[in-house]
């Protein structure tokens, strides 16, 4: 065989492929390529979609990752991603590895994919003819008062009784729900989004899945108009937004989502706004928020950049579901409502403060000190000695900022033992509860009196699991509280006493939510 000398003469033999691919550094280069595909299809695959498309991780595509140097990416890998399911495969993988992966996931694909209007009615599915379903429940229960609780760890969905706290039926869902999902304004419907785009109509009277729809490659979540007509879907990849009937999910528009200056963005989330009759978009890679009108005949929208506010003739976005977008300083990834819907809460993208923007005059009109990346779109609101405030806990931070919504200025810090993701709370009960999602106490929850902003209990219902996302039911007497663990359950507190009723065993619970705290907008709940 030959041999290599440390002169790098060759002596001896040695097989023809090696001496093949030392002549040769294409060869080298493809076998490196080909490592990668490796590694990527072991340890990357099974979330991120073996075509790199996105499944429960996102799209790892070039396209998606702009905002991301790629020092950073080889980091994410390395050390996992606070606030994300991304672990950390620096004990798994070494730093050629690493790279090899990095180098990898900014690489092209051959072919860009394409899920326009043609592949999305190509999709479509008709389950059951609701003609042919009865328009009443099929069970002896209160309606109003059911939750769909979504289940991670097996990709099924319970129905329960929120009165009797016992399950009424469970059913497979998509992979990877995200978003959480929406009812219809009766309660009938809950729409589901998964990360890799299909959307499901299912029907709480009858039970049964009857329309589904893959809306996009990647998508981040639906909203329901309060008229329930519509369905708008925002995806990741491709740069889009995607209006259904909500009748039977078929499209109606596809919106390619291009900014101002011509900059295409992925859509961070898309909400419902009751009072303004339109769906609020929150954008990922240009400094825009947008409002799209559902009504049928919509007065004359002005572009946020018009600071004068008089109708542009020239910029305004003409027909059916117009555009009005609203220019900002910084990007906002989340968002918070007051209840009124006259202003929006977003994170700034620096992670230091909130932007503040008065949807009825289009623009920010103030800015709050925020350290610790806060998760807006868990924020809860109530009175507080008289004025309206909102809290929210913190990503990066151990703490829950309570928030003046009258001057936008921060009236407490609660410290936490540690960085938060859910807080909740209901009109009907003195306590707001906060989770403590990241770090080694995650396993803790805190309770907070609304009146005094003191936490008054912590509590450790599964000692070394996460526990998180407590909801509570249409009334605010119970507070559901999941156990985000394979082994997981689902825990009811008495929402007055702070103590345990029940336990029921369920595969990794994340959210749960109530139809009438959902449909009617709560302030204690998400939106």
């Amino acid at each position: 065989m030959f041999t290599f000398s440390p002169s790098g003469n060759i002596s001896g033999f040695f097989p023809l492929a090696a001496f093949i691919l030392f002549l040769a550094p294409v060869h080298a280069e493809n076998v490196a390529g080909a490592s990668a595909d490796r590694l990527f299809q072991q340890h990357c695959a099974a979330c991120h979609n073996p075509g790199r498309l996105g499944a429960m991780g996102p799209a790892l595509l070039p396209e998606n990752l702009k905002r991301l140097r790629k020092a950073k990416a080889a980091k994410v890998i390395a050390d996992g991603r606070v606030a994300t399911q991304m672990p950390a495969f620096g004990d798994k993988l070494n730093k050629l590895q690493i790279t090899q992966l990095v180098d990898y996931i900014y690489t092209p694909l051959d072919k860009v994919p394409v899920w326009g209007l043609e592949e999305i009615n190509k999709s479509h599915v008709i389950h059951f003819d609701l003609r042919a379903l009865p328009d009443r429940p099929r069970f002896d229960a209160d309606p109003q008062n059911l939750f769909v609780v979504v289940e991670l760890g097996d990709h099924h969905a319970t129905i329960l009784d929120g009165d009797r706290l016992v399950p009424l039926h469970r059913f497979k869902t998509r992979f990877a729900l995200h978003g959480g999902p929406k009812y219809s304004p009766d309660g009938r419907f809950v729409y589901f989004a998964s990360r890799d785009g299909w959307i499901s109509k299912f029907d709480m009277y009858n039970f049964k899945t009857v329309a589904e729809i893959r809306a996009g490659i990647n998508t981040r979540n639906l909203a329901v108009s309060s008229d329930g007509r519509y369905v708008l879907v925002g995806n990741y990849l491709p740069h889009s937004l995607v209006m259904l009937d909500a009748r039977d999910l078929k499209p109606i528009k596809y919106f390619h989502v291009t900014g101002r200056n011509g900059k295409s963005s992925r859509v961070s989330a898309v909400y419902n706004a009751p009072p303004r009759n339109s769906f609020i978009v929150a954008l990922k890679d240009v400094t825009e928020v947008w409002e799209i009108s559902y009504l049928d005949n919509p007065e004359p929208v002005y572009n946020g950049y018009v600071h004068d506010y008089r109708y542009d003739e020239a910029m305004a976005d003409r027909g059916p579901f117009p555009v009005r977008r609203i220019v900002l300083d910084d990007y906002l990834d989340d968002f918070f409502f007051d209840q009124p819907y006259e202003h929006l809460i977003g994170a700034a993208r620096n992670g230091k403060n909130g932007q503040v923007i008065n949807l009825i005059v289009g623009r920010k009109i103030a800015e709050i000190p925020l350290k610790g990346l806060p998760h807006l779109g868990s924020g809860i609101s109530w009175t507080y000695k008289g004025i309206p405030v909102f809290a929210t806990p913190n990503l990066k931070t151990g703490m829950v900022s309570v928030i003046d919504m009258k001057n936008w200025k921060v009236i407490k810090q609660i410290k936490t033992l540690g960085p938060g993701f859910f807080m909740r709370s209901h009109d009907n009960t003195n306590y707001a509860w906060v989770d403590v999602f990241f770090g080694p106490d995650r396993d803790a929850v805190h309770v907070i009196d609304k009146n005094t902003l003191e936490i008054v209990k912590t509590l450790r219902p599964a000692p070394g699991k996460t526990a998180a996302h407590v909801e509570f039911d249409r009334y605010g007497k119970y507070a559901l509280l999941s156990i985000w663990d394979m082994d997981g359950a689902l825990i009811i507190y008495d929402a007055k006493a702070l103590k345990e009723i029940k336990r029921l065993p369920m595969k990794k619970p994340s959210g749960k939510y109530n139809v009438y705290n959902k449909t009617h907008y709560l302030s204690g709940t998400s939106h």
